[in-house]
């Protein structure tokens, strides 16, 4: 397992993957980690997750240049991803106990009930190199809150920010085996699905990964979260603030550089505004500046693997090939090489991968369309459901609209973002169940019935 720097292509480190007799170490130590950790108070884990949470505020550099070093995001980018996990540790650490609350229901034949909120036992994280701390402490800080224990299987690009993750909850206090993180390989990720002591598996991930991990969790009747991809509509209304939406959709499209899965990835603009908004938004795509990802002035540097590169590269030249429109960029990334030049298309054909599949990249795709009918239309004529945006001054409509979307999210005059006080996920083929807000701690709990007779 190699941890590579993708601006440079400098091998960093190089690590082992686990045994089969540490892995199962680990999963031993983590079922007594689990015995004890179920019943502690909520004060103590809140204290603990607390302490978790300063713990990477009083380390953001370093942790954001692992992050940097890793999968290649420029270090402004990386810092606030830090500062956003200690966010979201804060957030659980004060609001779990009141969202696991028993709930008292008063029955018709006033007899009384509750629900109560139970933890099941280890819960596996298959997580993603794109935002590598995040999507790993979206889920654990209200996973362990709930009283559950984590393993983590992350992404093999990034072995480092796996092994500081779990670095930051040891330094935390938080009981040994609490949270561990498994350097292992897809093989045995399915084999660990399929063991008995671990109780349910969420992915953020592909498609393809996803459907896969879905089918072993089913296979052996274990709850799964699938947070997948996404192919955002970003809808801008003839009434729009066009000078707004065009400076948010470059941030929209070019955040992390374009390689999260709730990126603006398809600009759909009515006509009588098309031609404006598209001068705005290449004058805002040419102001960006590419530069090494540890310098402050970049913004952005490069993919995180020279084959993701090179695989975007190729939907764009299927597209081109099918009769889409070059409106900016579209150079060939050199060979062996993470970097990329942004690109705008344009006129883009139904049968085109720019229209049917995600692009996980700096590539923006624009579409004209009559109105705003239309532009609902196309924006649900995809596979994808996770995230939209839309653009007018008329709130009322906008929020009428919103309802018309397929997915997990709509902002208006807003770019997509993920935030712990609300629920995050998709519907359709970016996946289900649900991450953060209250929705999201209870995903992995057992909310269990007691009847008082």
């Amino acid at each position: 397992m190699k941890s590579i720097n993708p601006f440079t292509g400098e091998l960093i480190e190089e690590f082992s993957t686990l045994s089969q007799e540490k892995l199962e170490q680990k999963l031993s130590g983590a079922s007594v980690a689990f015995s004890g950790w179920k019943d502690v108070g909520f004060a103590t884990k809140s204290e603990l997750m607390s302490k978790a949470g300063a713990i990477l505020k009083e380390n953001r550099e370093k942790y954001a240049k692992i992050i940097t070093l890793e999968m290649g995001k420029v270090l402004k980018e990386s810092l606030a991803e830090v500062d956003k996990c200690a966010l979201v540790c804060e957030y659980y650490a004060e609001n779990a106990e009141s969202f696991l609350k028993d709930e008292q229901v008063d029955l018709p034949d006033g007899k009384k009930a509750k629900i109560i909120h139970q933890p099941l036992g280890i819960i596996l994280a298959v997580m993603p190199w794109n935002f590598p701390f995040w999507q790993v402490f979206r889920f654990a800080a209200p996973t362990l809150m709930t009283g559950n224990v984590g393993v983590l299987k992350h992404a093999s690009n990034v072995p480092q920010c796996s092994l500081a993750i779990e670095e930051v909850f040891t330094e935390a206090g938080f009981p040994e085996g609490v949270f561990q993180s498994l350097l292992i390989d897809s093989d045995t990720t399915t084999e660990l699905i399929a063991d008995e002591r671990i109780k349910a598996v969420t992915l953020t991930g592909s498609e393809k990964a996803g459907g896969s991990v879905a089918s072993v969790a089913g296979k052996h009747i274990k709850k799964s979260l699938l947070e997948l991809g996404g192919s955002d509509p970003f809808i801008v209304l003839k009434d729009a603030d066009l000078k707004k939406a065009a400076e948010t959709a470059v941030k929209a499209r070019m955040i992390n550089f374009g390689q999260s899965c709730i990126a603006a990835k398809r600009f759909i603009i009515e006509e009588e505004v098309y031609d404006k908004f598209l001068t705005l938004f290449v004058e805002n795509f040419k102001n960006l500046k590419q530069g090494d990802p540890m310098d402050e002035n970049s913004d952005f540097a490069c993919m995180a693997r020279p084959d993701l590169a090179e695989d975007l590269y190729q939907q764009v030249e299927n597209s081109l090939n099918a009769g889409a429109t070059l409106i900016y960029g579209g150079d060939k990334p050199e060979n062996g090489s993470a970097r990329f030049s942004p690109t705008i298309l344009a006129d883009i054909p139904t049968s085109s991968p720019a229209y049917k599949e995600e692009l996980f990249g700096p590539v923006a795709t624009l579409f004209k369309v009559k109105n705003e009918d239309d532009a609902i239309a196309l924006a649900n004529d995809t596979e994808f459901g996770l995230g939209a945006s839309i653009w007018s001054e008329d709130m009322e409509k906008a929020s009428a609209l919103a309802g018309k979307i397929e997915s997990g999210a709509v902002f208006i005059n807003a770019m997509v973002a993920s935030n712990p006080h609300l629920p995050f996920g998709g519907v359709k083929k970016s996946g289900y169940g649900r991450e953060l807000g209250r929705y999201g701690i209870l995903e992995f709990v057992n909310s269990k019935t007691v009847y008082l007779g």
